[in-house]
């Protein structure tokens, strides 16, 4: 008896050992439909850490590259620009959304279409310095009818792409 109390007191301490370990929960992930020839979009969706987070790459098989991107006026100009990671404090949600931050999809193979189904791995560094990566399916959108102040804006175009690195 005294064994198995001791079994079942490592199996609790593994368990809450993992319970422990970072979870991330991505929720509403789209990505924006493109136009023939159109070479990049954007995708977005929310993203909740319980524990401290950095989220810092991404990759699918629908795109030759995948950065963290944002969105930010530099003087009377927005502009977009790569970035290195973007942090989520524990127990919060990090919202990317079109005209802000957002995971962009580059050398795309194929044009996405509404209602297309694309895979993208996000890669997470926790506190620990432990990598964590979570598989997401997107969810191709229309421009029409998106919410948000950014729905006009174009993922098609980046003049700077890649020039302005941190």
């Amino acid at each position: 008896m005294k064994h198995a109390l001791s079994a079942l007191a490592a199996s609790l301490s593994l368990f809450a050992a993992g319970a422990l370990q970072a979870q991330v929960v991505v929720k509403d992930p789209w990505v924006r439909a493109t136009v023939p020839q159109q070479r990049a979009a954007g995708a977005f969706m929310e993203i909740r850490a319980e524990q401290n987070m950095r989220l810092v790459s991404g990759r699918s098989p629908v795109a030759g590259k995948v950065e963290i991107h944002e969105m930010a006026m530099e003087g009377n100009m927005m502009k977009m620009r790569e970035i290195p990671g973007i942090d989520i404090p524990q127990g919060q949600t990090l919202t990317l959304k079109p005209g802000g931050y957002h995971v962009m999809l580059i050398d795309l193979k194929q044009p996405i279409k509404p209602d297309d189904v694309v895979p993208i791995t996000l890669e997470f560094v926790g506190t620990d310095n432990k990598k964590h990566t979570v598989e997401v399916k997107a969810q191709g959108r229309a421009m029409t009818g998106m919410p948000g102040k950014a729905e006009g804006m174009s993922h098609g175009s980046h003049g700077s792409h890649g020039t302005h690195k941190h």
